[in-house]
């Protein structure tokens, strides 16, 4: 079966997975380099006011706010090892600026697939996913329909859940809500080593997820390839999508780690 990779980086454990399946035969891999959306610097202040909170707002934009250059923000990626990766099984790799260009939809439909894997990009439309014949699948690092959405762990962990789910579903319209074809979880329990960097656990904690994430989405694309594969409907009115976490929510965990550790 033909498979096309869509990812902004980070996917080399899933290309050396895909690849090992006599069944797939991974006809593309397609890095979207535009990450961000372009915003004004206003927007920009705003936004990271939201989220951030002022103090590191004044770090994040001091220069600018006083006149120099400031830290400027990175919305776009050059290379990066999935391009070696991909490279090194002789795999055609597209650096493409937006996936929703006339320009990169039809890079992505030449190359004809089945099965579009989609993993770790933004929000994309049918117009993308639907493209290769079969659709195209997810992993979602989240336990589906309960958790969808993200930021991946940082809900669970403000919930106090004890595991975290791992989903690989069907691209949908809506977020994180097409059928599964696979899920597990895998157990969840803070270090409070971390003391309250909550997100310095967090990105250690996901990293050590890279292996099973990329083992499952190769799985369900061998699974389909056979024909012979779950399909389970979600029942949406379960769970919620849940989004970016702003200062109050971000203090609010520190608050309530700190409630757990005593």
């Amino acid at each position: 079966m033909r498979v096309i990779l869509l990812t902004h980086g980070g996917a080399e454990l899933v290309i050396k997975e895909i690849c090992s399946k006599p069944d797939l035969e991974l006809v593309g891999v397609f890095i979207e380099t535009k990450r961000t959306p372009k915003r004004s610097f206003t927007e920009k202040l705003k936004r990271s006011v939201k989220y951030d909170g002022y103090l590191e707002t004044l770090k994040k934009f001091g220069g600018k706010l006083v006149g120099g250059n400031g830290t400027a923000e990175e919305s776009t990626i050059t290379g990066n090892a999935t391009e070696e990766a991909a490279e090194s099984f002789d795999l055609p790799v597209h650096f493409l600026d937006d996936y929703h260009s006339a320009d990169s939809l039809e890079q992505i439909s030449n190359a004809k697939a089945d099965l579009g894997i989609v993993f770790g990009t933004n929000i994309i439309k049918e117009s993308v996913f639907g493209i290769p014949k079969l659709g195209s699948i997810n992993l979602h690092q989240g336990l589906a329909p309960y958790y969808r959405g993200g930021p991946p762990v940082f809900w669970e962990l403000f919930n106090g859940e004890k595991e975290v789910g791992l989903t690989v579903h069907f691209v949908a319209s809506k977020v994180d809500t097409g059928d599964i074809v696979l899920q597990k979880t895998v157990p969840l329990d803070y270090d409070f080593g971390y003391g309250d960097d909550f997100q310095a656990f967090i990105d250690d904690y996901r990293q050590e997820l890279r292996k099973d994430c990329a083992e499952m989405v190769a799985e369900a694309a061998a699974m389909i390839a056979s024909g012979d594969f779950p399909r389970t409907t979600q029942n949406t009115t379960l769970g919620k999508r849940y989004r970016l976490p702003i200062k109050s929510e971000k203090d609010e965990m520190r608050s309530r780690l700190a409630r757990r550790k005593a």
